[in-house]
């Protein structure tokens, strides 16, 4: 008896569980294609760099999906980091959320040292996390 394959492997020589472990160790860790390519060389299997490119390409989106789909839920205190750094002699402006246990949310990097910005970069955050960004109340006297 044999198995049936994947039909969105079909067509490819090598066994739908290498190419998703390829890619999945592509996108989990900060890993180089070149770096993926020797990590299989040396479980013995011969792929090119360019190989594993074209199967994120392909199969890169689906695998990153159920990745963020079973990644731990973020921390719900925030910290809104900036940091002024200089870049090629210029003055920069790094605006960093971070959750209770060090994950940085999201970052942002301007020329200009912008409140505006950052309270928009919250905004953008709080609308990604499926939370209702805060209304703007009326002042109090």
């Amino acid at each position: 008896m044999t198995t049936r394959r994947d039909p969105r492997y079909a067509g490819y020589p090598y066994p739908a569980e290498i190419i998703a472990t390829a890619v999945w160790l592509y996108f989990r860790f900060p890993l180089s294609l070149r770096m993926v390519e020797e990590m299989l060389a040396a479980r013995g299997i011969t792929v090119s760099h360019k190989t594993v490119r074209q199967w994120g390409r392909k199969f890169g989106p689906e695998i990153a999906a159920r990745l963020r789909r079973r990644a731990p839920r973020r921390g719900d205190k925030w910290h809104l980091d900036e940091v002024v750094l200089t870049i090629g002699g210029r003055k920069r402006y790094l605006w960093r959320a971070v959750d209770q246990d060090g994950f940085v949310l999201d970052a942002l990097l301007q020329s200009r040292r912008a409140t505006k910005a950052a309270k928009r970069l919250l905004r953008k955050l709080l609308k990604k996390q499926g939370r209702a960004p805060p209304g703007r109340s009326a002042p109090t006297r």
